[in-house]
C-alpha cells in the first residue's frame, strides 16, 4: 500500500532507539492524531491502526450518511451520493468508514509529521535517560573524558550519554586528558528544556562514602556503618565509623594492614589525608577523637550553644588546628559543635580581637580561620609557619607580631 513507503522508517526508529512496541504505537498514534486534527479540525472520528513491526499503518475516517445537500459537518458527515461512490447500497443514517491515505494529508503535512515523530522519539529518550540517572543520584559512575572546557569536563558513558563534571565539583589536583576514565558520584539530574543535564561530583562527601562501600567489604556488607563523612576535597577528610559487632574493629578494618585498604581511596582522591575514627554517643569522647591526632587535656561542652571549649597542652594546639585550620574545621563539622581551642595556662593569654584598635579586622579574621585566636597562639609560631597557615603577607604578619609583643609582653 502507499503508506508503507512513507512510514518504512518506523521500524528503524524501533530498532535504533530500543523503544518497546506499546510505546512506539502510542507515539505514532499521537503524531498522526495531531496531523489529522490540524487538517480536519478534530480527530475523534478517526481510527488509527499501527503495526510498527512491519512499518504499516492504516487510518480510517468514520462518517454518517446524510441526504445530498444536508452536509453541515464535512468531517463527520458524508452525502448519500458520495457514500454510494464508496459502496453503492449505502442509505441515509448508516455509518461509512473510509481509509485515509497519508499522501492525502499533503506533502508539507508529511514533512511536519516526520519532524514531529523524531521530536517525540527524542523526548521519549530524554525522559528515559532522566529517570535512569535520577535513580543513580548518589551512586558511583564511570565515564570517559570526551572534551575539556574551561569550567567543566564533558564525559561520555558507554551509551553515549553526556555527563558534566564542573570545575567546582572536581578535586583541586584533578587533571584529565581526553580518553581518561573518570569516577565520581552522580550529583544531580535536571531537565533543561527537553534535555537532561547530568552532573557528576568528585568533591562530594558522598563520593568518599561510596568509595568506602566499594573498596571495603565490611562496609559493603553492612558490618561496618559509616556515621558521617566530612571533607575538604584534596586536602583532608574525616570519616566516623561504627560496628554493631564487638568482634570487628571498624577503624582497623577500614584502614587495613599498614593502610593497605584505604590506600586506593587516598590515591583516587588525589592523596587526600583521611582520618578514620570510631563513632561514639559519648560526646566528649567523640570530640576528642575528632580532634585526632591532637591529645586533649579536658573539654567543656555547652549543648545549648553547640560549642565545645577544648583545653590542650601548648605543643598539642597546632596538631588540633592542623594545616590551614583544616583539622579543627573538619572536627567541628563532624561533631556538629563549634570547637574553641585553649592552651593550658591560657589565663594569661589575651584574645586577638582585643587588639582591634591596632590590627585591622580582616587580618584578625584571617588568623581566626587558621585557628589562631589569641596573642600567644601567634607569638608561639614562627613567621614561616604563619605564612603557610594563612593568606597573609610576611610583612603583615611581622607587623602583627611586633604589635602583640609591644602590648602583650609589657
Amino acid at each position: 500500500m502507499e503508506n508503507i513507503a512513507l512510514i518504512e522508517s518506523f521500524s528503524e526508529f524501533k530498532d535504533d532507539k530500543l523503544i518497546d512496541r506499546v510505546t512506539l504505537m502510542a507515539i505514532l498514534e499521537d503524531v498522526f492524531r495531531s496531523a489529522l486534527k490540524k487538517k480536519y479540525g478534530d480527530d475523534d472520528n478517526f481510527d488509527i491502526i499501527v503495526n510498527p513491526d512491519k512499518g504499516d499503518l492504516e487510518i480510517w475516517r468514520n462518517r454518517v450518511v446524510v441526504a445530498d445537500g444536508e452536509v453541515e459537518e464535512p468531517n463527520h458527515e458524508i452525502s448519500l451520493s458520495e457514500a454510494r461512490k464508496i459502496e453503492p447500497d449505502f442509505e441515509v443514517g448508516e455509518d461509512v468508514s473510509e481509509e485515509v491515505k497519508i499522501i492525502d494529508l499533503g506533502r508539507r503535512a508529511i514533512l511536519a509529521l516526520r519532524q514531529n515523530l523524531i521530536s517525540k522519539i527524542h523526548e521519549h529518550d530524554n525522559t528515559i535517560i532522566f529517570k535512569q540517572f535520577k535513580d543513580l543520584v548518589g551512586e558511583i559512575y564511570t565515564a570517559e573524558v570526551h572534551h575539556i572546557r574551561h569550567r567543566a569536563v564533558i564525559l561520555l558513558d558507554d551509551e553515549g550519554n553526556e555527563i558534566v563534571l564542573p570545575k567546582e565539583k572536581q578535586i583541586p589536583s584533578d587533571f584529565f586528558r581526553k580518553g581518561d576514565n573518570v569516577r565520581g558520584v552522580i550529583d544531580s539530574v535536571e531537565l533543561k528544556g527537553a534535555k537532561p543535564t547530568i552532573i557528576m561530583s568528585r568533591s562530594s562527601p558522598v563520593f568518599l562514602e561510596k568509595l568506602f562501600e566499594q573498596e571495603i567489604p565490611e562496609v559493603f556488607d553492612g558490618l561496618i556503618t559509616i556515621k558521617n563523612v566530612v571533607r575538604i576535597p584534596g586536602e583532608k577528610a574525616k570519616v566516623a565509623v561504627d560496628s554493631y559487632d564487638d568482634r570487628i574493629d571498624p577503624v582497623g578494618a577500614c584502614v587495613g594492614m599498614k593502610g593497605s585498604r584505604i590506600h586506593g581511596i587516598v590515591r583516587e582522591l588525589g592523596n587526600e589525608n583521611i582520618d578514620v575514627i570510631n563513632y561514639t554517643n559519648n560526646l566528649q569522647l567523640y570530640i576528642t577523637r575528632a580532634l585526632s591526632p591532637a591529645r586533649v587535656t579536658s573539654i567543656k561542652i555547652n549543648e545549648e550553644t553547640k560549642r565545645a571549649e577544648v583545653i590542650l597542652k601548648p605543643e598539642e594546639v597546632s596538631k588540633a588546628i592542623g594545616r590551614g585550620g583544616h583539622n579543627i574545621r573538619l572536627a567541628g563539622q563532624l561533631t556538629g559543635y563549634e570547637i574553641d581551642v585553649f592552651r593550658e595556662g591560657a589565663e594569661e593569654d589575651v584574645e586577638l580581637r582585643e587588639f582591634s584598635d591596632e590590627i585591622e579586622g580582616w587580618i584578625i579574621e584571617e588568623f581566626s580561620k587558621a585557628g589562631l585566636d589569641t596573642a600567644k597562639s601567634i607569638l608561639e609560631q614562627d613567621v614561616d609557619d604563619l605564612v603557610k597557615r594563612t593568606d597573609l603577607e610576611e610583612e603583615t604578619i611581622k607587623d602583627v607580631i611586633r604589635i602583640l609583643r609591644e602590648e602583650f609582653e609589657e
